[in-house]
């Protein structure tokens, strides 16, 4: 079963300023605001929905190809993938533009700025589902508005169950939009604070959701998730954590490990601690894209925290 992950690609640029933005700020004065700060620490990341679930799918050895477009600045991340064995033969780069940029400032109270270019995201619709070939199995992300919507079309009319999976994506929908994605797709993907406005735009319950389609999956992150099918509630277990390092990316790597357990038929109960496994072993490291894990520890590290073999 071939997964295609419709979604974004972006360089995460993220800075440290070594003070604090508030003491630098003058509260009565930022209808005049212009300030600078002196970030001498900064690194680059690769990132991006599309580019994340397809890079933790690669670990668990799943079969997939993500689908996105990109910029002409698009180089260094391809030969990121190239060495990773990530597949590029889904992406489109625009010509004249970026791909998609976050400039991101974190001050020592763990304070945040962060601007966002969408660069080439915003052409996603150039991109068609019907140009994959054995697509058995799809997953629309957080991308260009228009990409989501075509992508999500496009997988209902040839049929291929996909999970619709708004993320940051959800602020650009109504609810008919959302009601829409509903109706098409065959899985619902959220954090809890996606699944409850999700339920207040579209004016149903999860519970509702969850009789139109196979699954609803909720994400509490520390606190584990919910896998809500055939009118039961499966609760997943958060897995343990060496270290708390970077939360980003943690909900990629999870949906990469639902795309497994449906590839591989397996149960929810056992697809669920799957990818909670896969959010721990990412919440360990900085960056989106930074780990790694043989299968044999990642078979030990899972009895290690459920109790029984994968």
């Amino acid at each position: 079963m071939s997964a295609l992950i419709c979604g974004s690609f972006a360089y995460d640029n993220i800075m440290v300023f070594q003070g604090r933005f508030k003491d630098h700020i003058l509260p009565d004065q930022v209808h005049i605001l212009n300030v600078s700060f002196l970030v001498p620490e900064m690194r680059r990341e690769f990132g991006g929905c599309a580019g994340n679930i397809a890079y933790n799918l690669g670990l668990l050895g799943g079969e997939g190809a993500p689908m996105g477009t990109v910029g002409t600045d698009f180089a260094p991340y391809a030969d990121w993938m190239d060495r990773q064995g990530v597949s590029r033969r889904y992406l489109k780069v625009i010509e004249g533009s970026y791909t998609a940029q976050a400039y991101i400032t974190t001050d020592q109270d763990d304070n945040q700025i962060t601007a966002f270019h969408p660069g080439a995201m915003n052409e996603a619709h150039e991109c068609h589902v019907g140009d994959a070939e054995g697509v058995t199995l799809g997953l629309v992300s957080p991308d260009g508005m228009q990409g989501m919507i075509q992508h999500a079309e496009q997988f209902a009319e040839a049929g291929i169950p996909f999970i619709f999976d708004p993320g940051q994506g959800m602020p650009m929908f109504n609810g008919d939009d959302l009601n829409r994605f509903a109706d098409q797709a065959s899985y619902l993907a959220f954090n809890d604070y996606e699944a409850r406005l999700m339920a207040e735009r579209t004016g149903k319950s999860i519970e509702q959701l969850a009789q139109q389609v196979e699954a609803v999956i909720v994400t509490r992150g520390g606190e584990g998730s919910s896998i809500h099918s055939g009118g039961k509630v499966i609760e997943i277990p958060a897995a343990p954590v060496s270290k708390l390092a970077d939360p980003t990316g943690c909900g990629d790597a999870y949906r990469a490990g639902i795309l497994y357990g449906l590839q591989n038929d397996m149960d929810w109960e056992t697809t669920g601690r799957i990818a909670a496994l896969m959010g721990a072993i990412k919440i360990e490291q900085a960056g989106t894209q930074n780990h790694s894990f043989g299968r044999d520890a990642f078979e030990y590290r899972f009895k290690e925290a459920f109790g029984f073999d994968l």
